[in-house]
């Protein structure tokens, strides 16, 4: 069964966004090294989980940075992946998805997960949940995530939309491996113990 791996951008008080979803903070702390690892992690995967409001900022961005003759090297290299990958949405608000490579799963999401899970027709890498906060709270409840990375960024912003809800069981994380970037975003890799 292929792995589901959660990677996310936190402020260092919990937050994935600011109260409308802003993520400037995020940018200022980004640098080379860090999108070198990620496409690295990326790499791993062929399959991209993301709920609606998340599909819809990166499907409004990547399919162009391909065409950008300014894009830097390695956040090319990254487009290209994130272009071609598998993407998986679950929205049942959404009625079409215009990015390439993209399926729409409006049925339940545990039952999607587990065909998902399962498939073996080509697909035998990772499965990438970026974003999607809501998307990974249902994933957490229904004890769906294998591991998870966690960018988290030298900042506190107070207030926002924070990474953890509310309504799931205690899960015993062990720590794989940490990795600090020079902005001073610190990587932590977690697997989920069964």
């Amino acid at each position: 069964m292929r792995k589901v791996i959660v990677s996310m951008n936190l402020t260092l008080d919990g937050y994935m966004a600011g109260p409308k979803g802003e993520l400037d903070w995020h940018f200022a702390y980004w640098d080379a090294n860090m999108g070198e690892r990620l496409a690295k992690e990326l790499s791993q995967a062929d399959t991209i989980l993301l709920g609606r409001v998340t599909y819809l900022t990166m499907a409004a961005f990547w399919p162009f940075k391909t065409a950008d003759a300014l894009c830097p090297r390695d956040e090319y290299a990254y487009a290209v992946m994130m272009n071609h990958h598998q993407k998986v949405v679950f929205s049942r608000r959404l009625e079409k998805a215009d990015w390439n490579n993209t399926t729409i799963i409006k049925e339940d999401i545990e039952d999607g997960m587990n065909q998902l899970r399962a498939e073996s027709n080509g697909h035998h890498k990772n499965i990438m949940v970026y974003g999607s906060g809501r998307l990974v709270s249902a994933l957490i409840q229904l004890d769906m995530i294998d591991e998870y990375q966690l960018w988290v960024h030298p900042v506190l912003i107070g207030k926002g939309k924070a990474f953890f809800g509310k309504y799931f069981d205690q899960q015993d994380l062990s720590l794989l491996t940490t990795t600090t970037f020079p902005s001073g975003v610190v990587l932590l890799h977690y697997k989920v113990e069964r």
